[in-house]
C-alpha cells in the first residue's frame, strides 16, 4: 500500500504525457506517449504491483525542491553525511518543425529525463526502475543490449532505459549503483517505443543536456507572455504552467487532472478517471488563462471543440478523449489495492454518456471569452453556435445529471439552468455586437423564461438561497458562480442571503467550502461531510470571489491566503483539500483548483488597484 501522501508528488509533463515524481525521488505514475495511455509506473495506486523508477542518493538527510523559475522542470535537493546534490526531473518538450514555439504533434522519442548532480562532496546513489505496464497487470520482460541501456517489452508495449552508470536487471526491472563526486552527474532516463519498434535510439549525455536547454527555454518563453503583474504573480505564474501542462498539445484539450483514482475518500469508493477534456473545465481553464494573457489557447481548444463535436449540438457530451474519443467505457482493475486502500481502481469515465445542460452555457462563454480577447467568430463558427444555442431552446426544461455529475437519477439543478441562461444571454450579446445572423427576440424571450423560473422555482424563501435543485433544501456551492456568470449581482439580497447560508452551513472552521452536505448523489457513500470527503477548493475560491464583488476584500484575502495554504511546497493543488488533517484528496494536480486561483488573484488585484471586478464574463 502506498502511504506517501499526495501533497508529496511533484508534476513534470511534455504536454503529451506525463509523471508524478515523488519527494523521495520515486516516479510513481507516469502515462506516455499520451495522459490518458496505460501507466507504465503506477505504484501510487499499489507499492506492490504498479511499479516505479527511483533515482535518489543513499542515507538521505534533509530533502528540498522546487520548480525551476518559470520552468515545469522540477528539482530536488538532497544532503546526506557525505555530500549534496540535485535531481532534476522533466520531460523533453520538442520544437515543431513548422511552429517552433510549439511542441511536435506527434513524438516518438518521448521520455523521462533525470539527472543527478553532486553539487559538494560525493554521493552514493541508488537507482531502480520497474516498468509494469497496463496498470501494473504486465510484467514485462527485462534485458540489457550493452553496460548503460536496457529494455523492457511486455505484449505491444515497450520501453528503453538509459543510464550513464552501468545497468543490471534485477527481478524484471533495471538497478544502479556506483558513487559520482562533486561536479559530476549521473543521467537516467526512460523512453517510449511505439508499438512494434523495440528498439531505442543511442542517447548520451550531451543530448540530455540539450534538452533540458531547449525545455527550459520554451517554459520561460511561454511563461514570459504572462500579462499578470500583481501580488501573487508567481502563484499565478505556477499555476498557469500547470494549466498549460496539462494540456494535450496535439488537439488544444486539457485533461481535468493527470491521474486516476486518487480518492476523494480515504479507503472510499470516490475514484475516478480524469484524465480526459471535460468541456466544462477547459472552458473554465481557457478564461483563466485568457485573463493573464494566454489567448492561443483558447483558439486551439475552439478547434479541438468543432473538431471533436463536429459542429454538432444534439450528441455533444460532457467529456471527450484527448484524440476526440466519445466513448470512455469505465471499468475497475481489481488487481490494484488502489491509494491508501480506496478500492476501486477506475478507468474510463461514465460521465461520458451523462445528460448535462451546463456546458452548452460553458461553450457559448468560452465563445464569448474567445471574442472579448480578440478571436473571430466567422460565419462556419456562428453557425455551430447557433445550433448550441438552438438545442438549449428545445432542451432547458429537462432535468439532468449536473455539474457534480450525480448518479442517482436526473433532477433540475439550478445552476444547469442558470448556464442555459448564459448561452442565450452570449448569444444575444454576440448577435447584436458584431451584427451576426439570429433570432434575437425570440433568445430574448428565452433568457427572461429561464431567468423567472430560476426566480420562482430555484430560490427557497424558507432556506432564504437559491437551493441545489427545483424542490430540494439542500445548499449547493455550484450556486457561488450565479453572480461570476452575470446572472444575479453577488449584492442583489437574494444573493447575498444565498452566500451567507453557504457560509454558514457549507464551510468548516477555516471557511473552506463542501460543494454540498446530506445529499445522496448516488455514489454509494455520504458526501460533502466534515471528515469524509474534503473541501472542495474551486469552491473555496469562488467564495472569495463572491466576497469580492460584495466589497468584503479584505475577507476575501484573508480566504484566499487560507485557500493557498492547501497548495503543497511546488504551489500545486489538488481537487479536494481535508483541513484538519491537512491532507490532499482527489485526483492531483486538479486543473479546476488551479483556475480558480487565477481567477481569484486577478480580482483581488484589481479591486487592490481600485478597478473593480475587471473583465467580466458578461
Amino acid at each position: 500500500m502506498n502511504n506517501k501522501p499526495i501533497k508529496d508528488y511533484g508534476l513534470i509533463g511534455d504536454m503529451h504525457g506525463s509523471a508524478l515524481v515523488g519527494i523521495d525521488g520515486s516516479i510513481d505514475w507516469c502515462c506516455i506517449p499520451r495522459f490518458d495511455s496505460p501507466a507504465m509506473f503506477s505504484s501510487i495506486l499499489d507499492s506492490d504491483k504498479g511499479g516505479f523508477f527511483k533515482l535518489a542518493p543513499s542515507n538521505v538527510g534533509e530533502v528540498t525542491r522546487r520548480y525551476r523559475a518559470m520552468t515545469n522542470i522540477l528539482e530536488t535537493s538532497f544532503t546526506t553525511p557525505s555530500g549534496s546534490g540535485i535531481l532534476i526531473d522533466f520531460m523533453p518538450v520538442h520544437r515543431h518543425s513548422a511552429m517552433p514555439r510549439e511542441p511536435l504533434e506527434i513524438a516518438n522519442d518521448q521520455r523521462v529525463v533525470r539527472i543527478l548532480h553532486c553539487t559538494d562532496g560525493h554521493l552514493d546513489f541508488e537507482l531502480d526502475c520497474y516498468p509494469r505496464f497496463d496498470y501494473g497487470t504486465i510484467v514485462p520482460h527485462a534485458a540489457v543490449s550493452s553496460p548503460h541501456t536496457g529494455m523492457a517489452h511486455g505484449g505491444s508495449e515497450a520501453v528503453s532505459i538509459y543510464c550513464s552508470d552501468s545497468l543490471t536487471v534485477v527481478n524484471d526491472g533495471f538497478r544502479s549503483r556506483g558513487t559520482i563526486f562533486e561536479g559530476e552527474k549521473l543521467y537516467a532516463t526512460v523512453s517510449y517505443q511505439p508499438s512494434f519498434s523495440h528498439r531505442s535510439e543511442p542517447l548520451n549525455p550531451e543530448t540530455l543536456d540539450r534538452e533540458l536547454k531547449d525545455t527550459a527555454a520554451y517554459w520561460e518563453e511561454w511563461s514570459d507572455q504572462c500579462t499578470f503583474q500583481g501580488e501573487n504573480r508567481d502563484a499565478v505564474v505556477r499555476s498557469a504552467l500547470t494549466l498549460k501542462a496539462l494540456t494535450y498539445a496535439p488537439s488544444g484539450g486539457l485533461v481535468a487532472a493527470p491521474t486516476s483514482s486518487l480518492p476523494e475518500i480515504i479507503g472510499g469508493n470516490r475514484n475516478w478517471d480524469y484524465r480526459y477534456t471535460w468541456i466544462r473545465d477547459a472552458t473554465f481553464a481557457l478564461y483563466a488563462l485568457s485573463i493573464i494573457g494566454y489567448t492561443a489557447e483558447a483558439s486551439a481548444f475552439k478547434e479541438w471543440l468543432e473538431w471533436s463535436t463536429s459542429g454538432r449540438a444534439h450528441d455533444l457530451q460532457v467529456v471527450y478523449g484527448l484524440g476526440g474519443e466519445r466513448r470512455l467505457t469505465e471499468i475497475e482493475i481489481p488487481e490494484l489495492d488502489g491509494y491508501q486502500g480506496s478500492r476501486p481502481v477506475r478507468i474510463g469515465n461514465a460521465a461520458y454518456s451523462q445528460f448535462q445542460l451546463d456546458i452548452y452555457g460553458e461553450i457559448m462563454d468560452s465563445a464569448h471569452t474567445f471574442r472579448k480577447f480578440g478571436g473571430a467568430i466567422d460565419s462556419e463558427y456562428w453557425e455551430q453556435l447557433r445550433r448550441v444555442v438552438n438545442y438549449v431552446i428545445d432542451h432547458w426544461r429537462r432535468p439532468d445529471e449536473g455539474i457534480w455529475e450525480t448518479r442517482n437519477g436526473r433532477q433540475h439543478f439550478v445552476f444547469s439552468k442558470v448556464m442555459c441562461w448564459v448561452a442565450m444571454d452570449r448569444a444575444i450579446k454576440a448577435a447584436t455586437s458584431l451584427g451576426l445572423p439570429g433570432d434575437v427576440e425570440t433568445w430574448r424571450t428565452v433568457r427572461e423564461e429561464i431567468r423567472s423560473e430560476v426566480m420562482e422555482k430555484g430560490y427557497s424563501t424558507e432556506r432564504q438561497a437559491f437551493v441545489q435543485s427545483y424542490g430540494s433544501n439542500n445548499l449547493d456551492a455550484a450556486n457561488l458562480m450565479l453572480p461570476l456568470v452575470g446572472f444575479i449581482p453577488a449584492t442583489d439580497p437574494k444573493m447575498r442571503s444565498t452566500i451567507r447560508a453557504i457560509q454558514a452551513e457549507l464551510t468548516n472552521p477555516q471557511g473552506f467550502v463542501y460543494r454540498y452536505k446530506d445529499f445522496d448523489d448516488g455514489v454509494g457513500e455520504a458526501s460533502g461531510v466534515g471528515g469524509t470527503e474534503g473541501t472542495f477548493t474551486i469552491c473555496t475560491f469562488w467564495l472569495a470571489d463572491n466576497l469580492i464583488h460584495m466589497g468584503e476584500f479584505e475577507e476575501a484575502r484573508k480566504l484566499f491566503d487560507s485557500a493557498m495554504g492547501c497548495a503543497n511546497d511546488l504551489g500545486l493543488f489538488s481537487e479536494e483539500y481535508d483541513s484538519t488533517t491537512q491532507t490532499m484528496l482527489g485526483n492531483f494536480p486538479q486543473a479546476f483548483s488551479h483556475l480558480a486561483m487565477i481567477n481569484t488573484a486577478v480580482l483581488l488585484q484589481q479591486a487592490a488597484d481600485g478597478t473593480g471586478p475587471g473583465f467580466k464574463r458578461t
